[in-house]
């Protein structure tokens, strides 16, 4: 697929792996609406992103919007498509995380990372299908997470979530698939980004056993995986042989990686 010209929306795109993926793609010559709740990021964003342009001529736009509060999410889509035209892809990359004990984290925590990370993406797509169901074509991905193919301790706030965009995302693609519409689903693991250094803050002892055993990712190297994804028409972008394996494998694994955890978990109770 060739990425010039084409009108594409990232949300979350002012840092991470949004970013990262709107840097790749602009140097590919696309035009490009980002969407962040931070002004002040976006500004520093587009600043960064206008570095690697392609052509002079692309249009590199930045929309202030919380995605989770379903009349911003609309208008800001109807506005992008308005100032930018019709979407070629929209990449969902705005989320949130806060890991800790069920037990011990506010109910809001729960409502606020469901309403980020599902709804926000809900509502997006929702803004983008009639143009691209007019248009018929268009290419939607979904940015779960390794916490989206199995539960992990620490993470009943986040998992559930990114549970609920691989369901999503599976019911999608075959109603959309005849209209001309790609839907793809990317499963990251951890990746050297903001929102991981965020979760670190609040990260059970438990938790950091289990996701320290992965080496994070760089966000460079997962844009590259979405970008190759895209142009194979994936559904799952599953990055390095561990996320292939667990995506391929997961419901064969779960019992092996259950034990394993509880082996790690047991450390700290004993």
């Amino acid at each position: 697929m060739n990425f010039n010209q084409k009108n594409i929306i990232i949300t979350g795109g002012s840092s991470g792996i949004g970013k990262a993926t709107a840097q790749l793609l602009v140097s590919l010559g696309a035009n490009l609406t980002i969407i962040a709740r931070n002004q002040t990021t976006l500004d520093q964003a587009q600043a960064e992103i206008e570095l690697v342009k392609l052509h002079q001529n692309q249009q590199i736009l930045t929309l202030s919007a919380d995605v989770s509060v379903r009349e911003e999410a609309e208008n800001t889509i109807a506005k992008a498509i308005k100032l930018l035209g019709s979407v070629d892809i929209l990449i969902l990359s705005a989320g949130i995380a806060h890991p800790g004990y069920f037990r011990e984290l506010p109910i809001e925590v729960f409502e606020c990372t469901m309403a980020v990370n599902y709804w926000g993406s809900l509502y997006c797509i929702r803004g983008v299908l009639p143009t691209m169901v007019e248009q018929k074509q268009g290419k939607i991905v979904l940015i779960s997470s390794a916490a989206g193919l199995i539960g992990i301790y620490g993470y009943t706030t986040y998992s559930p979530t990114k549970f609920a965009l691989r369901g999503l995302a599976e019911c999608l693609r075959g109603e959309l698939k005849p209209l001309g519409i790609q839907v793809s689903i990317v499963y990251p693991p951890d990746t050297n980004t903001p929102q991981l250094i965020a979760e670190n803050k609040t990260k059970p002892p438990e938790t950091k056993a289990i996701t320290g055993t992965v080496k994070p990712w760089e966000p460079e190297d997962i844009a590259q995986e979405i970008i190759q994804g895209i142009k194979n028409n994936q559904f799952a972008i599953a990055p390095g042989l561990e996320m292939k394996l667990l995506n391929s494998l997961h419901s064969l694994l779960l019992p092996l990686l259950n034990y394993y955890f509880d082996r790690l978990i047991q450390k700290f109770k004993s």
